[in-house]
């Protein structure tokens, strides 16, 4: 009996049951998207103490966001030829590298425009890892717990930096200042570097691009036998992809990455607005800097929390079902929230805005990290999450322009973007949840 390689990988990596190797593959992926995401986190949390030092004024926020955005921009849609290409492993390490340097140097930039151009240059790094991180997982994982896999690395690695940064940043920014802090992240992203090395190649890439025999050596690492005894294994078009991973996207789905890049604009645009600007946000309320931080911090902790709930819910509710209905609660809670003026209602709105806010989004990275074929999967998801720093970037100079407004038009404005992105993504493709990646996006010659 004959079977493609590259059939042959899929279906046994679709098939397997989780093993320490599948675990931790998970632990790397995650430890440094884990690093990657405190970076960002943490960075709303510094702002108000580089104001207070006047290493800056509000109106250069705006363009030290636009260097990391821009560097996440062409992290993300620059690495996809190049993964689909060459192989996840290495384009993965040097990511992290490139970022865990530039964050240090970091902190020894004379002034703002230095900060600028070293958080470009760590934005390669963070937007190639970000890009890659989840299409890795979901290539090591099992058909019937992808789902949850994916959802386990975004717990860890996505959900958690936010509160952790924040706490951090309330117990070490006075001791340790920005600058040891940026220095204490880009040390810590090295080590996982370092550890990193010990992470194979995606069995399905290598079985795509002409490598099947080399898939075959990884299998066992994984607890998967090899073909049985009367099986010939052999090379079809779909084994050994000739095909521009770029020509494919646009090609055979071109509705499906342009919808993806639409809802990615719209989430990363409302996601920076938070992330970045809550903090300030909440100091132009009358919060003293540590208060801000206080509150931001507990709407956070809804992150970690809408990660265990999507873990629950992306194989059993679905990825788009999810992602739009968290899309259009996110909208409904952001004009709540610039409505509500006590305290604990501030708290409560924000937590809701927080945490759908986050379930959506995250539902929809999940989704476009399967909904490509693996010879171009790395291209499809990294131009989407791509064009979605072109919104973050689009936001951060939008909110100083409407601040003067008042929070219901800033928060009018984050509902608008949460409502089109819930009707991009309504507008993707098929459900995904419980399918062979291969059945998705069949790979091509």
């Amino acid at each position: 009996m004959a079977q493609s390689i590259e059939g042959f990988v899929n279906e046994a990596m679709d098939n397997a049951e989780m093993s320490g190797a599948h675990w931790r593959a998970l632990a790397l992926i995650t430890a440094g998207l884990f690093f990657d995401l405190v970076d960002l986190a943490i960075f709303g949390g510094l702002v108000p103490d580089m104001l207070k030092q006047h290493f800056l004024v509000l109106g250069d926020v705006p363009m030290v966001v636009t260097g990391v955005l821009l560097g996440l921009f062409f992290g993300s849609a620059g690495q996809g030829e190049l993964t689909d290409r060459f192989g996840r492993k290495t384009v993965y390490q040097w990511s992290l590298l490139l970022y865990g340097l530039a964050t240090i140097a970091c902190a020894f930039a004379p002034d703002y425009h230095w900060l600028t151009g070293l958080r470009f240059i760590a934005g390669l790094g963070l937007g190639t890892e970000i890009a890659l991180a989840f299409a890795y997982a979901a290539e090591f994982s099992p058909k019937n717990v992808r789902g949850r896999n994916m959802s386990l690395v975004h717990l860890g690695g996505g959900a958690l930096p936010w509160p952790a940064a924040i706490i951090f940043a309330l117990a070490f920014r006075e001791t340790l200042g920005w600058r040891g802090i940026f220095v204490l992240i880009g040390v810590c992203a090295l080590v996982v570097w370092a550890l990193r090395f010990s992470l194979p190649e995606s069995p399905r890439w290598l079985a795509t691009h002409g490598k099947g025999h080399q898939a075959l050596k990884i299998l066992p690492l994984f607890g998967i036998a090899g073909p049985a005894p009367g099986t010939e294994l052999v090379m079809t078009p779909a084994s050994d992809s000739k095909s521009d991973p770029l020509a494919v996207v646009f090609s055979t789905y071109r509705s499906r990455v342009t919808m993806a890049m639409l809802a990615f604009f719209c989430f990363y645009g409302v996601a920076t607005i938070l992330g970045t600007f809550m903090p300030s946000i909440m100091a132009g309320r009358g919060f003293a800097i540590t208060k801000a931080l206080q509150f931001t911090l507990g709407m956070t902790l809804s992150y970690p929390l809408s990660s265990l709930f999507m873990m629950w819910a992306l194989d059993r509710v679905g990825r788009i079902r999810t992602a739009v209905g968290a899309f259009i609660l996110a909208g409904i809670f952001s004009v709540l929230f610039s409505q509500s003026a006590s305290d604990t209602m501030i708290l409560v709105t924000g937590f809701c805005m927080f945490f759908f806010q986050q379930l959506g989004g995250n539902s929809l990275t999940m989704f476009t990290s399967e909904s490509f074929p693996t010879n171009a999967r790395a291209t499809g998801a990294g131009l989407a999450v791509g064009t979605g720093r072109i919104g973050a970037i689009a936001s951060s100079y939008g909110i100083v322009a409407l601040l003067p407004y008042g929070l219901p038009a800033v928060f009018g404005a984050t509902a608008g973007l949460l409502i089109a992105a819930a009707a991009a993504t309504l507008l993707m493709g098929r459900e995904t949840k419980g399918l062979s990646l291969d059945v998705i996006a069949p790979p091509t010659g």
